[in-house]
């Protein structure tokens, strides 16, 4: 069960009350610490994925744990923005997102007391949906008000939440078509009598 792709989907976990933490802190650089803690549970989502794959340390605990890890910090991180923001552009596409991931949870287990989960499994779509989520999130709570250097290229600070508000707009789309996507690959068995 301890296994190393496990051990970090735990530290993912660990890292959402110390990612709220930070956020509350009253500090000039509460806003990029958070960030940085939501980019760092961002990037051991991908490496607890592929180090499963690699290691071939696939287990039932990780393939129940993952999900909900990335869904608790997804939740946490639009919660913020919504506070942060207070507005209806954000907080629309928040709850929208939300609803999303407690109605595909759903229906996924509803699929697989049917014994037909593959038919809403995790879809591509719905990996692009997590990332752009990802990404805009951590814009969005950085909030970054300076031009970025990164070597030999600045990034001006306005160009960064432009790129913020468009990956938030993308993920919005993304969550919306891929709870349809997965709604209508279900329908046959939700429609079903028997």
């Amino acid at each position: 069960m301890w296994t190393i792709p496990n051990q970090i989907t735990v530290f993912r976990i660990i890292l959402i009350p110390i990612f709220l933490i930070i956020f509350y802190l009253p500090l000039s650089w509460s806003n990029f610490g958070a960030a940085f803690v939501f980019w760092l549970a961002s990037i051991s989502d991908a490496l607890d994925g592929y180090l499963a794959r690699k290691l071939k340390q696939s287990t039932p605990f990780g393939a129940f744990i993952d999900p909900v890890a990335d869904k608790l910090m997804v939740v946490c991180g639009l919660v913020v923005i919504t506070q942060e923001y207070q507005s209806w552009l954000m907080t629309i596409p928040a709850i929208l997102m939300i609803a999303r991931e407690v109605l595909i949870s759903a229906l996924r287990e509803f699929m697989s007391s049917r014994g037909k989960r593959d038919q809403v499994a995790v879809s591509e779509m719905g990996k692009y949906k997590t990332a752009a989520q990802m990404l805009a999130i951590m814009g969005l709570i950085w909030q970054p008000d300076y031009d970025i250097p990164l070597i030999l290229f600045y990034f001006p600070h306005e160009l960064l939440m432009f790129a913020a508000y468009a990956f938030y707009a993308v993920a919005t789309v993304l969550t919306v078509w891929s709870m349809f996507i997965y709604m209508k690959a279900a329908k046959q068995e939700l429609l079903n009598n028997k």
